[in-house]
């Protein structure tokens, strides 16, 4: 059901390529505090030749106008394919099919590549967040688009979507440091003795194995950092035949117009790097995003893309870390699950009954693996989101 029209007078506005608008001016309309929503990030995905028609990804942001000022903005994207977003709706996509209805394109209201939760509806106040909705479905209206979905959104965003839309849950599993640790083993402390042993043992078999830790931002980062990260990168995509889609071009943009954002954590044997995870650092968290490795070591993943990290977070004084999507092996290690949302506005009326039946069953499932998990949690003690017992 479509709400009533909004009240607001700014103008919708389709934008094909960020570097049109005013970095200043789009970055005003967030607070700065995640990183992946900046205008240097966006951007440097577009000029770098990371985002590619051929693979899905034509930049189609939705932004709202008073006059010359640019008041509201959703970072989005006409998608020919379910390429890179991380919230999986391949399901629906073959329904449509086998319906004999076109599915694509769709409008997705994302970053691209990164399933990190953070702001999507840009704007001041709850008003325009709402025009702004307003203004996505009637881009996919008039466009004839199956739908519109806005991937990981922020929890203070989902009262902006009308009934029309359907929420979608799922779970990833992030590091919180709740209780106030200043080191690593003071978080190991509040850990049960099975999870506490298992890390030291982890972290034990790297440094004999003599591999030492370099954490450099972007400003700090050599060329020679850049290309060894960037060639991790595309190793792993080798490995599992996935195409890569970020650039070196790209990592260098960011170290140059995002530095203290980029994050590199690069494993060393002999002075040479031999692994590397890439993260980015916002306000209150360190994400990380891709890793990879020119060598088999036990232990070496789990220390360059997990221990490094929560490191980084003590030292800094960040209160969380998220090392990406999937992955519950990393609850033995420190990481709870928590909630991550979607919200998708669908177009035609039979496919929009059925996806909300499979939207609503499926985060009944969501909640129910959300409780089993947190049985498991490896601490002894500490806030009511940690459920488990001294192992």
């Amino acid at each position: 059901m479509r709400r009533s029209s909004s009240t607001s007078r700014a103008e919708p506005r389709i934008v094909h390529d960020l570097r049109t608008i005013d970095p200043a001016d789009w970055d005003r309309l967030h607070d700065g505090g995640n990183p992946f929503v900046g205008h240097a990030f966006l951007s440097g995905l577009e000029a770098s030749g990371s985002l590619r028609p051929e693979w899905g990804w034509r930049p189609w942001h939705v932004t709202l106008w008073e006059g010359a000022r640019l008041v509201a903005a959703a970072p989005g994207y006409l998608k020919h394919n379910s390429h890179g977003e991380f919230v999986f709706d391949h399901a629906w996509a073959h329904a449509y099919a086998r319906a004999g209805v076109e599915y694509f394109p769709k409008w997705l209201g994302a970053v691209p590549y990164s399933p990190v939760t953070g702001p999507r509806l840009l704007a001041a106040d709850p008003q325009a967040r709402v025009a702004l909705v307003r203004a996505i479905e009637d881009l996919c209206e008039t466009g004839g688009l199956s739908s519109g979905h806005v991937n990981f959104h922020g929890d203070d965003e989902s009262g902006a979507f009308g009934e029309g839309w359907h929420h979608r849950l799922d779970l990833q599993y992030h590091w919180r440091n709740a209780d106030g640790w200043t080191s690593f083993e003071e978080f190991l402390g509040a850990l049960g003795n099975r999870a506490r042993k298992n890390i030291r043992q982890e972290r034990a078999k790297v440094e004999r194995a003599g591999i030492r830790f370099r954490v450099v931002h972007g400003d700090e980062a050599s060329r020679e950092d850049l290309s060894a990260m960037h060639g991790f990168y595309l190793q792993t995509f080798a490995e599992y035949g996935n195409h890569p889609a970020l650039t070196l071009a790209f990592l260098r943009h960011l170290a140059s117009e995002a530095p203290r954002s980029l994050v590199l954590i690069l494993a060393e044997h002999g002075g040479e790097p031999v692994a590397g995870a890439l993260c980015l650092r916002g306000s209150d968290a360190l994400y990380g995003r891709y890793w990879g490795s020119a060598v088999d070591l036990p232990g070496l993943h789990f220390e360059t893309c997990y221990y490094q990290g929560i490191e980084y977070c003590l030292r800094h004084g960040l209160a969380r870390f998220e090392p990406g999507a999937q992955g519950e092996h990393k609850i033995a290690r420190g990481f709870l699950p928590e909630r991550v949302h979607s919200h998708h506005w669908i177009a035609a009326p039979p496919f929009d009954g059925a996806i909300g039946q499979w939207c609503r069953r499926e985060a009944a499932g969501v909640e129910e693996l959300e409780r089993v998990l947190l049985a498991r949690s490896p601490y002894r003690h500490g806030s009511l989101a940690r459920h488990g017992d001294d192992a």
